[in-house]
């Protein structure tokens, strides 16, 4: 198998997007639609900034929200919705009326969509990247398919090839639970960030290719 060395770089793409989302904040209605051109202004990982967020204020790790943690949350990442606003999102997301929305939920609600063709291709570079097939991407499962020795901090002998795989795996874990596995979900709300750069499915489907060697 051959050894992918680098990943899809996104900075370039992460700078239009945030442009792009400015721009279609203004003429935007929608609360929810707005809450994500608000986070995408921060590039690709700011839904992943948010999710921090709650998660932190989640004391009771009941993984939801009650109105109060959610207003507490938007305004702690500094995003601007007016209460009234904020308060029909959540009674919209609140679908079984219990006064708390689920946080995973919230989150997939928050994805910027993702044609078809690209979910496909994101699942086919966790699968190849999941080695053992148990649904998680580890150091061991990156040992055969990523190459650290041509990384230049393995290079000058600044990092170890263990600190290699555990920094590129932090780029797609999730930024408040670290804990060195990347799960199905963390990889597709990473991509997810990074397909809201790009217009072009051709475009991003030949970026993963390229990227995975797929």
């Amino acid at each position: 198998m051959k050894k992918t060395t680098g990943m899809a770089g996104t900075s370039r793409h992460d700078h239009e997007m945030a442009l792009k989302a400015k721009h279609q904040l203004s003429a935007c209605s929608d609360p929810v639609e707005k809450l994500r051109l608000q986070c995408l202004t921060r590039g690709s990982s700011g839904i992943k900034g948010l999710s921090r967020t709650f998660r932190i204020m989640d004391d009771n790790s009941s993984r939801s929200l009650d109105l109060k943690e959610f207003l507490k949350g938007l305004s702690d990442f500094g995003l601007l919705l007016e209460k009234e606003e904020a308060m029909q999102m959540f009674q919209k997301l609140d679908r079984d009326g219990s006064g708390a929305i689920d946080l995973d939920e919230f989150l997939v609600a928050l994805r910027p969509p993702m044609s078809k063709a690209r979910k496909q291709v994101v699942l086919e570079a966790f699968r190849k990247l999941d080695r053992t097939g148990d649904g998680v991407i580890t150091v061991e499962d990156l040992q055969g398919v990523y190459n650290a020795k041509h990384h230049p901090r393995y290079q000058n002998g600044e990092w170890t090839e263990e600190q290699v795989f555990r920094t590129f795996l932090d780029n797609f874990d999730s930024p408040y639970d670290k804990d060195g596995k990347v799960t199905k979900e963390e990889f597709m709300n990473y991509y997810c960030g990074v397909s809201a750069s790009i217009d072009s499915d051709v475009y991003f489907i030949l970026m993963m290719k390229n990227a995975w060697k797929l």
